[in-house]
Order: C-alpha cells, then sequence, then structure tokens
C-alpha cells in the first residue's frame, strides 16, 4: 500500500491512497489533506491500518509533532479510524468538528477532549484560514460537516462527489457524471428535502478548488459542478417520492 502526496493548491496538499480491491476494477482512492500552515491541519485521519503510510507522507512534509489540528467530515472508520494514532504521534494536535459529531461520538472516542466548533466559525492557522459548514445528513451522518479554507479557496468536501477510480490528483473535467455513477452503485447518500438545497449552498463560497476524499479533485467549474450535483439529488428524492407513492397505491388497490 503506497500513499501519494499531491500538491493540488499552494500550501494544501493531497494524500492518497488506491485500494484495488473496492469497487473493481476501477479500485477506490482514499485522500487526507494536509494545510501546511503555522498551525498545520490535517483533513481526515484514514483508516487506523494506513496509519503506517499515511504518517509517512505527511513525515515527508514536515515533522508529524508539528500537527496542531485534525478534523474530518463525520464519523466513519475511513475519515477518523487512525485518530487517535494522529494525537499519539502529534502531541499538540486537536480534533476540531461541529457540536454534534462532539457530543455523540467525539467526547467519547477522541484520546483528548477535541473543540466544538460552531457553524460558521472560522479557525486562523496563521497563512490558512479555516471555515467549519455544518452539512447534517450531506451527504450522510447526522454529524456530517466540512471545512472551507478561505485563502486558497478550497473546499475540503468529505464524501461529496465520491468516485471510483485512480485518476489523476486534480482534474479540471467533469466529476459529476463519475459521482452520479458511484452514487447509483452505493447509494450511499441521505435522501432529505434539504440535501440538493444544502449542496448548491455550497456554491456560494465560489470555491477556487473541491479537494475531494474519494477521487480526483476538481479545479475550475466548481460552482456548475455543486449546482449539477444538487439537483441530482433533488431529482433522486422526487423519485423516491413517485416510487414511495406508487407502492401505496398498490398496496390499498
Amino acid at each position: 500500500m503506497e500513499t501519494k502526496t499531491d500538491e493540488i493548491a499552494e500550501g494544501v496538499f493531497r494524500l492518497s491512497t488506491f485500494v484495488p480491491e473496492i469497487a473493481p476494477p476501477a479500485g477506490f482512492t482514499f485522500n487526507q489533506f494536509l494545510l501546511m500552515a503555522d498551525e498545520p491541519l490535517l483533513f481526515h485521519c484514514g483508516f487506523r491500518g494506513m496509519f503506517p503510510t499515511a504518517s509517512a507522507a505527511v513525515a515527508r512534509l514536515m515533522p508529524l509533532e508539528r500537527l496542531r489540528w485534525i478534523s474530518f467530515g463525520h464519523v466513519e472508520a475511513d475519515e477518523c479510524g487512525a485518530m487517535n494514532q494522529w494525537l499519539a504521534a502529534a502531541p499538540n494536535a486537536q480534533v476540531a468538528h461541529g457540536q454534534t459529531a462532539c457530543m455523540v461520538s467525539l467526547n467519547d472516542l477522541s484520546d483528548r477532549a477535541p473543540r466544538i466548533l460552531g457553524d460558521g466559525e472560522v479557525v486562523d492557522l496563521g497563512g490558512k484560514r479555516v471555515r467549519y459548514i455544518d452539512t447534517a445528513h450531506v451527504p450522510h451522518g447526522w454529524e456530517a460537516g466540512i471545512l472551507y479554507e478561505e485563502v486558497t479557496g478550497t473546499l475540503l468536501c468529505g464524501d461529496l462527489f465520491s468516485h471510483t477510480g485512480n485518476g489523476p490528483a486534480l482534474v479540471e473535467t467533469d466529476i459529476v457524471g463519475p459521482a452520479i455513477a458511484a452514487e447509483e452503485m452505493f447509494l450511499s447518500s441521505s435522501l432529505t428535502p434539504t440535501t440538493g438545497r444544502t449542496i448548491r449552498g455550497l456554491g456560494e463560497l465560489a470555491p477556487r478548488t473541491l479537494a475531494l476524499m474519494h477521487g480526483s479533485s476538481l479545479s475550475g467549474q466548481t460552482g456548475a459542478a455543486l449546482v449539477s450535483l444538487g439537483d441530482y439529488y433533488d431529482q433522486r428524492v422526487r423519485r423516491s417520492l413517485v416510487e414511495l407513492d406508487a407502492g401505496s397505491q398498490r398496496a390499498t388497490a
């Protein structure tokens, strides 16, 4: 297992580990993002089993003990499985997440007390600034949230736009089609009346880069991608309601 490193925006490094056994034959990438700053931040911890290769990748960029902040999209093994291993390797690091994640999981799971971030709260990393945004149930998980790095305009998307394959670290081509194909395969997203609106609302940030946990990150046309993905989920909700109504009519016939 190998973790590759690419700089996708100034001081924003993508650490990518490809697992061909997941969703074969295309395979699946697990991506973490290191924000280099006076107080460096790691977004996504990865699985516990990936810690040796991921930590080695970070160590090639900076000493592990410099790490100050750890965050992730939501509480799931591939996003925070290695959380306590990172905390052990970086004595000054602290997990930072939204109130819901801390209340229902992280106050207990984290070996050090996490910092609770309010919706819209900005943390100055020194050279970079990250804004926390609550995105409950988007794409899944009550405690879901994302970070927006304001200096480089990088939206750390978590599981949004997940797609299969081991493509380039950064593309300017369509990622919505591959994301829809993966969603139709995995059916991993929550479908709520606010799913599409929440995703489209992220476009108001006007990000320059979308940093994806699974698949290639996107540079350019990010707003259009967020609108298209949000519209797709609205269509999914409408389709599900039609199917539910048809099933109810058959049951009462």
